[in-house]
């Protein structure tokens, strides 16, 4: 099963997609934790992201797509993968897909979980006081849900016009949050 996992900050797309890999038996692949784990090893397409962040650019979606496909070759992600944080705007979603193509491993579902913008914008400053996070700032949590939807809620609209998309609602307790994703998915296996 291959799944894009889409909502905005402080929808729960890295909790419930860490709780859904080995549910799935499927690879968690979140972009940020890929990028990061590619400067620390130092690997070539690290190295250049290194170099571009340093600068205080950001990553080109030619880096990032390099590095996706790199892991989308490792053995736990033959099965199928989770991909978290990632397409974030059109152009990515469309990069992707045609990279998904290339290699014989297309989206099957793209789920979205929906929360209202209080809801988000409480649980961010939540995390903020609990975990010291500089970007669930009020003011950085404000600017991150404008540029979401901005630029990665139309991502949704692609999904759902190649009919790939399950929007599912994501408020509840985890468990029953999860429940609804994995009836998702399995209906489209």
């Amino acid at each position: 099963m291959r799944i894009v996992l889409l909502g905005a900050p402080g929808s729960g797309k890295g909790t419930q997609a860490a709780r859904l890999k080995s549910r799935l038996g499927v690879a968690h692949i979140s972009t940020g934790d890929l990028l990061r784990a590619e400067v620390a090893a130092g690997t070539p397409l690290g190295v250049q992201a290194k170099a571009v962040m340093e600068a205080g650019r950001l990553v080109s979606d030619d880096i990032m797509l390099g590095m996706l496909e790199n892991r989308l070759a490792q053995p736990d992600a033959q099965p199928g993968f989770i991909l978290d944080g990632y397409p974030r705007n059109l152009v990515q979603a469309d990069a992707l897909d045609g990279l998904l193509a290339r290699i014989g491993k297309p989206i099957d579902v793209a789920v979205l979980l929906q929360v209202d913008d209080e809801l988000l914008f409480q649980r961010l400053a939540g995390r903020a006081q609990a975990e010291g996070r500089k970007d669930d700032h009020p003011d950085t949590v404000r600017e991150r849900l404008r540029v979401y939807a901005a630029q990665t809620a139309p991502v949704v609209d692609y999904y759902r016009g190649r009919g790939q998309l399950a929007a599912l609602d994501g408020v509840g307790e985890l468990d029953d949050v999860q429940a609804r994703i994995v009836a998702a998915v399995d209906g489209r296996r």
